[in-house]
This record gives structure tokens, sequence and C-alpha cells, in this order.
């Protein structure tokens, strides 16, 4: 297990490594130079870019719209190609930037360009109606623009058309058909992503360079990555693999950078422009929409954008959920409540307003502020689609998120410097009633609003005309406010209760970081190496909690201060002719945050606390985190830092015709953040878990609560050592003018490297998925793809995944009572009891099927029987009700037509064959057959 500080020698190895790299990076570029960075200085400053812009057959495209911008979303560049398709970008610092072409009728056109001081940049664009996607990364590499193909880092780009086609319900479905990550989906409301087999806490989000994920994070549920916008976005880059040494903690498994719509800018009179899209989906009976306007000069640019949607409830394939608590407790079919599922409404909406304004050519400020809230959302596997309680509400989720950033060139003797202000606030209330649908159980609310201050900046520097350096820092301070009650539904007595993360906890994080990116051999070899120095402290007060019964605070006095170096090293050789070998070494690292060290709450998986907590109740780490787990003989202590060890070898091979890239990776995590089942001393009944009582405990020493009163109460501990190994695979080719293929396919397969078993990481591990689409155009104007979806049948569950209700759905015959005398009473499933839902009788029946509750426990588990590989002892048993994650192939049908050069309707069949599927840690199953229809407007 680790320890609080530094992580020892491993820590001082990286941090040599890193530096030596960064230091041969260095060394190489000035040798093979052949001349000091000085000399370059005293140069001319600026740089231009010339070129011209024509179509397939080689005609001038007249009226393009050129824009030059630099990977802080800072147009600095845009002007329209004349009569002759010509244009001049002048005046522009030495530095890598991104240069887009669009004209309608055309595929988009974006590349990155490099300029060195003095130089002039010739390009000759070629605008086609069906091009192969070209792939501009902001994002993998700091303060850079880079063709994706010329970085180390994998990474995915998904533009705005497949933003917009893709999520139509949450912005997470962009990732759908895409290599290396996959859709989770928590509750029709509450979705993420995962990034190489990891999500959660271990993969960042970021919007516009922005930290948007805070301390407060959950392990696996991302409660607040659905109120993000996907009208309101441009881009999406995932950075596939750990990515310490930029973002700092919490990228384990990858990033997310969303980014965001950018004004526009006009001539001298201004210019005025906007989009606007509606939208309805048959599986949901959805509906929504989004209006954008933008109005720019020469020296500013503002863009407002308005949305909202409406997401009803939800009909899955063949009108059957196949978790609902009906099935998995009752042995009833959902449809008993007919096709459409209850409590997966919700509504969304929202706004973005950005501002830039150049002060002159080498100086721009830009200001933006989104708001996004969204109502009516429950979290549905803990209502029927899983535990059949009663109330699991999430109220008032809002994001408010605010940032200002100077970008200056020409600064000092530094290039391009860009200094960043932000301000992230993000509230949630939710309500909770468990027992399997306990009318007269305890009701919990809770508030939390986490408001984060951050500061960032970077400054880099071309030394000569092949090598680029940049060093920054970042710094955000989390507060949280986290306010708890329970009320008693019959006597409606209102007591303070212990909150989720400790009322008024404060984190703060920072970090230095360098990178240095060298061109060895133009046009052949690059080299680029990172190191960054990261701390993460965090506090709460005991002065801050309720007192509960026992006279105590709730929580006590606490502190905690991590720190570590982490770096990377990556290489890009072109061998020529399209081909390309791409490599990378990666060390992560991740800091315990707010909700790892003070948790105490209903997670997705179940009831889980501190280990604080558990270390003043003398607790032991369990073997698993199911009712099967026996201690370990493990004390459980203080979480230490998780570290990563990762290495990526990617083939890589385009041309105009047809693109691929093969990526095999290994990722060893250390110190991983297990969630086990807690095992105290005998007698723990009735002592306090903040504010829960322990209302039972199991011979072999695991204990529960009401909240979850089958399953064991889980800590998370530093308990083992995991290895990831994965393939990711993607290609697409143009098989003639009108025909265009796509397709991908990854492959993860986890073990833990104490036992070999799938590791206890909440969300559990994705199976082999794949894409395969092709694609019909033969005009501009007009296209019609047929897609197919596919995922294997995952076999390999945890412990963990075969106890939550949104995977294994395991069940234990005291879980079938508790829901057929309690929540099933309520619905009118079952006959009352002699003093109403919830009492005890040997007389109720499920009145569907006229069975009482023994017959219907031994029509289930009955008693000495093997179930999905668990024998029925008694009845606290669990038994997963499946023991693998079905496998299945969509298949869809989707195109689009123009009118003119403004209107465009979208039509999109979707799994046309009515095949029911679920990803693993789902909430709820997918949509069925459905049709969505999208119309876009453009002025």
């Amino acid at each position: 297990m680790h320890t609080l500080g530094l992580a020892g020698n491993a820590s001082r190895v990286l941090t040599s490594f890193a530096l030596t790299c960064l230091g041969v990076i260095q060394l190489t570029a000035t040798f093979a130079m052949g001349q000091p960075a000085t000399t370059y200085v005293q140069q001319s400053p600026h740089a231009r870019i010339v070129g011209t812009v024509k179509d397939a057959s080689q005609a001038n495209v007249a009226g393009a719209e050129v824009a030059l911008i630099h990977s802080q979303q800072a147009v600095l560049r845009a002007v329209l190609t004349d009569a002759s398709g010509k244009f001049t970008l002048d005046h522009i610092a030495p530095g890598s930037y991104e240069l887009k072409v669009t004209r309608t009728g055309f595929s988009g056109y974006r590349t990155a360009v490099q300029l060195t001081t003095g130089s002039t940049k010739e390009l000759n664009v070629v605008l086609e109606v069906n091009a192969l996607s070209e792939e501009v990364t902001v994002t993998a590499e700091a303060g850079q623009a880079a063709d994706a193909r010329t970085v180390a880092q994998p990474v995915n780009v998904i533009s705005e058309k497949e933003i917009l086609d893709r999520a139509t319900e949450t912005v997470a479905q962009v990732v759908d058909e895409e290599p290396g990550v996959n859709l989770q989906r928590t509750s029709p409301s509450l979705s993420a992503v995962f990034v190489r087999g990891l999500t959660g806490r271990n993969v960042a989000v970021f919007v516009d360079g922005v930290r948007y994920t805070t301390s407060a994070q959950r392990g696996g549920v991302g409660t607040f990555f659905s109120l993000i916008e996907p009208s309101s976005l441009e881009t999406v880059e995932v950075l596939r693999g750990p990515q310490s040494s930029q973002y700092g903690s919490d990228v384990l498994g990858g990033v997310v950078n969303f980014i965001s719509q950018s004004p526009v800018y006009g001539d001298v009179e201004g210019e005025f422009h906007g989009k606007s899209s509606a939208f309805y989906s048959s599986a949901t009976n959805g509906m929504g929409g989004n209006q954008l306007f933008t109005y720019g000069t020469k020296r500013y640019g503002v863009l407002f954008n308005a949305n909202a949607r409406r997401i009803n409830r939800l009909r899955p394939a063949g009108g059957i959920d196949s978790h609902s608590a009906v099935t998995r407790l009752l042995g009833l079919p959902s449809d008993i409540f007919g096709g459409r599922l209850a409590d997966t409404a919700f509504t969304q909406y929202g706004g973005l307003l950005r501002a830039n304004y150049n002060f002159d050519d080498t100086t721009q400020l830009l200001l933006s502020y989104s708001r996004n809230q969204q109502d009516g959302g429950r979290r549905y596997d803990q209502l029927l689609g899983g535990d059949g309680n009663l109330i699991a509400d999430l109220r008032n989720l809002m994001t408010d998120l605010f940032y200002a950033r100077v970008f200056k060139q020409h600064l000092s003797i530094f290039d391009n410097g860009a200094f960043t202000f932000s301000y992230n606030g993000q509230r949630e209330e939710r309500v909770n009633q468990g027992g399997q649908g306990n009318p007269l159980g305890t009701i919990t609310n809770q508030r939390e609003r986490t408001n984060v201050f951050g500061l960032n900046f970077y400054l880099d520097k071309q030394l000569g005309t092949r090598n680029t350096f940049l060093f920054g820092a970042d710094v955000y301070r989390d507060k949280i406010t986290a306010p708890a009650f329970s009320t008693n539904p019959s006597t409606r007595v209102v007591t303070p209760s212990r909150p989720r993360i400790p009322n008024g906890a404060q984190y703060l994080s920072f970090g230095f970081f360098a990178q240095d990116a060298f061109t060895v051999i133009p046009e052949r070899l690059r080299l680029s190496g990172a190191v960054r120095y990261s701390v993460a402290s965090y506090k709460s007060k005991a002065s801050n909690a309720p007192i509960g019964p026992n006279g105590l605070p709730l929580f006590p006095d606490d502190s905690a201060r991590f720190a570590a170096f982490s770096g990377r090293i990556g290489a890009v050789l072109n061998l020529g002719r399209g081909f390309d070998i791409a490599a990378k070494y990666a060390r992560g690292f991740r800091a315990p945050n707010t909700t790892d060290l003070g948790i105490i709450g209903l997670v997705g998986t179940g009831f889980e606390i501190d280990a604080a907590t558990a270390i003043g109740l003398g607790g032991f780490v369990g073997t698993t985190a199911g009712n099967d787990a026996v201690s370990s003989g493990i004390p459980v202590t203080r979480l230490g830092p998780e570290t990563s060890d990762s290495f990526d070898l990617s083939f890589r091979f385009s041309n105009k015709r047809f693109s691929a890239e093969l990526t095999g990776f290994t990722n060893k995590l250390t110190n991983v953040y297990s969630d086990q089942a807690l095992i105290l001393p005998p007698g723990a009944v009735g002592k306090l878990l903040g504010s829960e009582p322990i209302i039972a405990q199991d011979s072999r020493g695991w204990v529960s609560v009401g909240l979850a009163p089958t399953s064991p109460v889980l800590v998370r501990v530093n308990f083992d050592d995991a290895r990831f190994n994965g393939v990711e695979f993607n290609t697409a080719a143009r098989l003639s003018e009108q025909f265009i293929a796509n397709g991908n396919f990854t492959y993860i397969r986890a073990h833990s490297l104490l036992n070999g078993l799938p590791p206890n990481v909440e969300g559990g591990i994705p199976p082999a998925t794949g894409f395969v689409s092709l694609r019909y155009q033969p005009r501009s104007s007009f296209y019609i793809e047929a897609y197919s979806t596919l995922a294997g049948r995952q076999r390999r569950l945890s412990s963990l995944d075969l106890a939550d209700r949104r995977t294994g759905a395991a069940r234990s015959r005291e879980t079938i009572q508790n829901f057929f005398r309690r929540g099933a009473c309520v619905r009118g499933l079952t006959t009352p009891g002699p003093t109403g839902c919830g009492s005890a009788s040997s007389t109720a029946v499920l009145i569907s099927t006229g069975e009482t509750l023994a017959q219907l426990q031994n029509r289930l588990l009955p008693i000495g029987a093997t179930i999905n590989g668990v024998t029925v002892i008694d009845n606290n048993s669990n038994v997963p009700l499946f023991n693998a994650v079905p496998g299945y192939g969509l298949v869809g049908l989707r195109g689009a037509m123009r009118f003119g050069d403004r209107s465009e309707v979208v039509v999109d069949f979707e799994n046309i064959a009515d095949k029911s599927y679920r990803g693993i840690s789902w909430g709820v199953d997918g949509a069925g057959r459905g049709v969505t229809i999208r119309y876009r407007y453009k002025f």
C-alpha cells in the first residue's frame, strides 16, 4: 500500500527518466540544427501563409472561408478566397496552428500548419465532396495543433457533424462508432464514457482546456458529464491512455476535451450568421433543438447558443427491460407496466455565450460562459430498473462554467502565451428511499455544490526551425457545500444526516509541467516528451459536521496531501509512402479525490464508506465485493495514490483513398482503488456509518445498512495491482467517388495481478466492440449510409460487477422477500399484509401468478440449487441474474438531403431489427427500433 507523500523510488526514477528525455531532445535539437537557439530570436518574427483552394476538377473555389486557429481557440485570421481561389494570411507569429477551410457543398478541410520565424507557407487545398476525414488535434500536446498521424498519442477527433448526428439524448453518445472508447450509461439522464476500459474518476473531462472534472467526481458515475451541450460544440477530442504529464490527476484512462463553437469574424461592417436545429426521436418520443447566433467584425466576435430538449419515456427493444426489478425479483416481464419505461424521462436546457476581442494582431481576449440544467432525472436502476425502490430523484442538476483567457503572441522572448482564469460551479440534489421499495423507509436528501476556481498558463518558444519548448502550470481550488438531512415518512420528523462527502471540504490541486517537441529529421522522425510535478491536498473539519445521535460530529477532522512526478516520451517515424510507426511510454498519477477520501452513501454498486470510518471501527478488507466475502486479514488503511505505466505501439497508413491505424497497448495500474466488502469485528450491529446504523452482520463479518439491506457495505482501498491490455483498429476507404467504407474494432482484457481475475474497478470492463458502415453519396446534396454496431459477450465479470444491479443484478431470497412485501405491494403487484404494504403475511400473493412469497422464492432461488455458478445456501445467498453481458449486433440506415445552401434534413432508422442490448454497468437497456429526424438551417 502507498503512504502519503512522494511515491518514493518510483517517483525519483521517473523524474530522472523524464528530465533525461527532455534533455536528450534538447541536446539532439541543438546538435542537429548546428547552431544555438539564440540566433533565431534576431530574425523577423512574422510568418505568412499563401494558398489556393480548388475542387477535385481543379476549378477555383471562390468564397471559401479560411480560418487560422490556435489550439487555445483563438481565431487569429479569417478571410474568404477571391475569384481565383487564392488567400493570404500574414503577420503570424511562429508556432503550430489549425487551418480550416469550409465551403457549402464540400467536405470540410482541416490541416495543421507549422510556421517558423520569417517563413512563408504555401498551401494548395483541394476540397472534395466525399473526402476521408482530416483529423487535427489541439489536445494531444499542450499549446500545439498537429495532424493526428504525426503525434505519438492515440486520439479520436469527432467533428461537429458527427456530434450532432450521434448525440440525441446526451453528449456521451458522441463516442458511439469510435475505437478505444465506449458509452457508459448509468441511467437515461446520466452518462459518461469508457476510455480504454476505465471510466468515472479515471477519465478527466475538460472544456476548451479548462478542467471540468472536480474533486467531488464519483468513482463510476459521471453526474455532470451529460450537462455539456452537444450543439455548443465544434469538436470533441478523446486522448486514449494516461495523460498525467499534461492534464494532472484523474487521467489513468484518458482525457475528453470538449471544444466549443467559436464566434465568427467579419468585415468592417460586421457579419451576422446563425444555425438552427430541431430533432424528434421515436424511441423516446424525445424532441428538442437549438438556436445559435454569431456576429463579428474584424476586431471582435460574439456567439450565443440556446438549447433545450425533452426526453420522454424510453422504449427498449421489444418493450422489455432485461434488468427490471419485476424480472429480477418477481420473475415477471417488465412490460407488465407497459412497453415504455417509467422514470426514464427528463428535461435539459441551457445556453452558451462567448466573445472574442482582438486588442491588436498579437493579443486576444476570450470570454466564455455556459449554463446548463437538467430537471426530472431519476436513477432508474434504483427504481423499477433494478432495486425496486420508490424514490431515487436527481433534482436541480446545474452547471456554470466561466473562463477568461488572454492569448498573447510575441510575449517578450516567447512566441505564444495563454493565461486563463476559470470558475466551475456544479450543483445537484439527490433524494433516496431504500429497502426495495419500503414506504416507511427513511428518505435521505443530499444537496451538493462544488465551486472551483482555477488558473492556468503556458508559454512556448520555437528554438530553431524544428524544436518547440513549452512550460506552464495550473491550480484548481475546490470548495464543497453539502448539507444533508433525513425524513421519517411516518412522523415527518427531519434530522440532520451525514452527507455523501463532508460539508465544507476543501481540495487544492496544482502542478508544473514542461514539454518539448523536436523534429529530428523533417518529414521522417519526430520526438516529443513532457514531465509534470503534481500536488493535491484535502481538508475537512468536524466543526462543519452535523451532530449524530451519539452526540458526536458525523465526520471528523481530516486532511491529506499527495505529490508525485509523471511524464511521457513518444516518437513518430515516417517510413514513406504513407506508412508511419508511433510509440509512446507514459507514467500516470492519480491522487485520491474528495469522494475517495470522504464518501459515505449510496453508489452504483451499493452503500460505500470511506477508509477513515472503516479504520475507526477496526475494519478489514473483504476478499470480494459480494456477500460471499470473508476477511482477507488485511486491515483497512488510508488511501494512497494510484500510478500507471503505459506503453503504446501504433502502425499507421494514410493516403487520399485509404487510411488505417492499428494500436496495441498495455497499461499497468499500481495500487488500484478497489471497492471491497467491509469486514468488521463481531457486535457491529447498531454502530453508525455516518448517520446510517448497521442493521445486520453476516457470520463472515460483512455488514449492511437500511439503504442497501441485502448487500455488504463497501470500502474503497488500495487492494490490488491490475494490467489492462488491448488492441484498437480503425480504418476508412474511399472505394469510389460515391462510396466510402468505415470500420473499427476494440478489444480490452484486464486482470488482477493478485489473482488473475477481473479487477474490482467501478464500471467493469467493456466487451470487444466493432463498427462498420458503407456510405453512398452520388452528389454533394445527398447521401445514404448503412451501418452496424457489434459487441461481443463479456464473460469476465468481477465480483463487483456480479453484485451490481446494473450488470450481474444479483439477488437473494431476502431481497425477493423485501420487494414482494414492499415495492411490489405499493405498485399493486402483490396483496398487502395485515397492516398494509411492508408487513409480513403468509397469505399474501403475487397477483399475476397467485404464488405466495415462499412459492415465489422457491421458483426463483430454491434452497440447494446452483444458479449461475452460485449455490443457494440460505436466504442471504446472493445469486446473479446474469453471469455475463450478452453480445449483440445492431443494424441501422441513415441519410441526409440538403436543400440549397442552407437547409438539411437527416433521417436515421436505428436498431431496425429491434435487438435487445445493454453495455456493462448500464442502468437501462438500449433503445429499441426507432427513427430520428433532424432538421438544420444555417444562414
